[in-house]
């Protein structure tokens, strides 16, 4: 079922780390994940340790990495551990009813490989999946629940993918951690019973199996610390941790996944058991771009996050931001770079099997110098128009759907130097909400354009056969100028995604502070529209400030979930943890 991985993108990079010392459990733990945004917090300080480090969005997935990387287990290992957990205990945002993008650099051979486990639509899906008979777009609350937006699953055939070629622990006993869970309970967490409850009333009851799942027998959403058992989860794992994907992707499970799309009560889909058994695990070129004497590497189409950051990057080596500093001149800078990088995304980029995205034409020197002198550092351009890079096929119309924010988020290095970014989803929260053998399925075909043209011209992102969606999701890893990976870095919040990581990179590399303080920093996003400022004391005065440049405002809850690691000059590993979400940080 798996194709073998080849060597995508090497450079002479160094090995980062020593042989291990013994595990040390440090330990940083973001509890207050759904705080009042405009209440601050104390935060402890940041976890660093020697040797290895894990950083997932809840505390039992991270614990089991962390086991089997003090065992001796590879990043590869520890991030199969983690998804499976948190399938389990945090199964509004990932798991493998969804995809996911994976950045695995290999300290061995000094490689970093980009692994697209992405979603695909049914092969007899077409440009007209949602419309409506008259053709217009079907509404969003329409699409997202049900059969109809479930794409084909992919995270674990990455997963699969990566442990043939990467891990040093069996794939069966990578499994024994959620399956003990899955049997033995867990606590709902805060943030679970937050998002059951706000889900309650959307979609969440519609179908037998959530309904018996995530709501006490009287009807009532699952509490905080309820005792919480999925012994059909407990039967999926055990047999694909006996039996390898097959029966997923090609036997019983998979079967089920079928039957439960296609006979969804609610707008019924089109996934067939030929589209599972011709899923593949597809190796991406990683897209780089130069910033500050570093090198950021991200993931290319069908993800826009890669070449979406690495433009404003690009935009931004333009200008001095460390003496524009962090307040309302550096923003306004960066704000601006945002609104011309999403305007291209908007136009150029998609899935690159079926459509010409012009990645270096995207990134092309002269092409970002040109970009750039469209940044007036006294006035915002207001809504920003796509450009013509070097190559780019211009009969294109632009997108303007974007998407409501899911999604989690894993960084983690481990003893040997290897390390993973890996962002993973079901799409929005509780994804088509439909359930099957105890895991949630995607409603990922959402994030592909609802409109197949615009102003009589195709959008690069509409629905085709077994093509994959365009994403925002930013695996990201940067290298020093001699080569060596010293942060890793991405986070989950739909197409902000792009803004938070971008931040928190220049929040680093420019601005000099930590990834704790990175992380913590309020938001400022811009996705070519009006500019979003995270409700924060600390954002009260540049409201104010960026209103004066012209830029429209609105103030709101922005709920990232930035997991950062960072080597420091010493070779010591520091974690950045974002508060906003339940995100622990363990390593040794």
């Amino acid at each position: 079922m798996t194709d073998l991985i080849s060597p995508l993108y090497s450079c002479n990079w160094r090995s980062w780390f020593l042989a291990a010392a013994s595990f040390a459990g440090l330990i940083f733990q973001a509890t207050a994940s759904e705080r009042d945004p405009g209440q601050t917090q104390n935060i402890p300080d940041p976890v660093s340790a020697q040797n290895f480090l894990a950083v997932t969005a809840n505390a039992h997935a991270t614990q089991a990495a962390v086991d089997v990387l003090s065992a001796g287990g590879s990043a590869v290992d520890a991030a199969i551990v983690a998804q499976l957990v948190l399938n389990l205990v945090e199964p509004q945002s990932s798991g493998i009813g969804g995809g996911a993008f994976m950045l695995y650099y290999h300290a061995a051979d000094n490689t970093l490989y980009a692994l697209d486990g992405r979603e695909t639509a049914p092969a007899t899906a077409g440009p007209e999946h949602f419309l409506n008979t008259d053709g217009t777009p079907l509404s969003w609350r329409e699409a997202v629940v049900g059969g109809l937006a479930v794409g084909v699953p992919g995270t674990l055939h990455l997963l699969h993918t990566a442990h043939q070629r990467f891990a040093n622990r069996p794939w069966r006993s990578l499994f024994q951690p959620a399956i003990a869970l899955a049997e033995g309970g867990f606590n709902v967490s805060p943030r679970l019973a937050s998002a059951i409850a706000s889900a309650s009333d959307r979609g969440l009851r519609r179908f037998t199996p959530t309904r018996q799942y995530f709501f006490t027998e009287n009807g009532t959403p699952l509490p905080q610390g309820y005792l919480l058992k999925n012994p059909a989860f407990a039967t999926t794992l055990h047999r694909i941790a006996d039996d390898g994907i097959g029966p997923f992707y090609s036997g019983e499970i998979g079967h089920r996944i079928v039957d439960t799309v296609r006979s969804a009560a609610h707008s019924p889909g089109l996934i067939t058991r030929l589209d599972l058994e011709s899923y593949r695990t597809i190796l991406r070129q990683p897209v780089c771009q130069a910033y500050r004497g570093y090198r950021v590497c991200g993931m290319g189409p069908p993800s826009s996050g890669g070449l979406t950051v690495g433009q404003i990057l690009g935009l931004l080596t333009h200008f001095d931001l460390r003496t524009a500093g962090s307040g309302a001149a550096g923003l306004h800078l960066v704000l601006e770079a945002s609104r011309l990088a999403f305007a291209d995304r908007a136009k150029y980029m998609a899935d690159s099997d079926f459509v010409s995205v012009p990645e270096a034409g995207l990134l092309n020197a002269g092409y970002l110098r040109q970009r750039a002198g469209l940044i007036r550092r006294d006035s915002s351009m207001g809504k920003a128009q796509a450009g013509s890079p070097p190559k780019a096929v211009t009969a294109l119309s632009p997108d303007n759907q974007e998407k409501l924010p899911g999604t989690s988020h894993i960084s983690i290095v481990d003893r040997y130097g290897n390390a993973v970014s890996m962002t993973t989803t079901i799409e929005s929260g509780f994804g088509s909400r439909l359930m099957t053998g105890g895991f949630l399925l995607n409603n990922e075909l959402t994030d592909f354009s609802f409109q197949p043209e615009r102003h009589g011209l195709p959008v690069a992102n509409r629905v085709e056969g077994r093509k994959r969606p365009r994403s925002s999701m930013a695996p990201t890893m940067v290298f020093d100028h001699l080569g060596h990976p010293v942060i890793v870095a991405g986070s989950p919040g739909g197409s902000r995604i792009i803004g938070y990581v971008a931040q928190a990179l220049i929040a680093m590399l420019d601005w000099g502070m930590t990834p704790q303080q990175a992380v913590e920093m309020p938001h400022f996003i811009n996705r070519n529209g009006p500019t979003e400022l995270e409700k924060e004391p600390r954002n009260q005065n540049l409201q104010s400030a960026l209103e004066s440049l012209g830029h429209e405002v609105r103030v709101r809850r922005l709920n990232s979930g930035l997991h950062v690691i960072r080597r420091n000059p010493d070779g010591r590993l520091e974690a950045g943890v974002d508060p906003r979400r339940e995100g622990l940080a363990l390593g040794g």
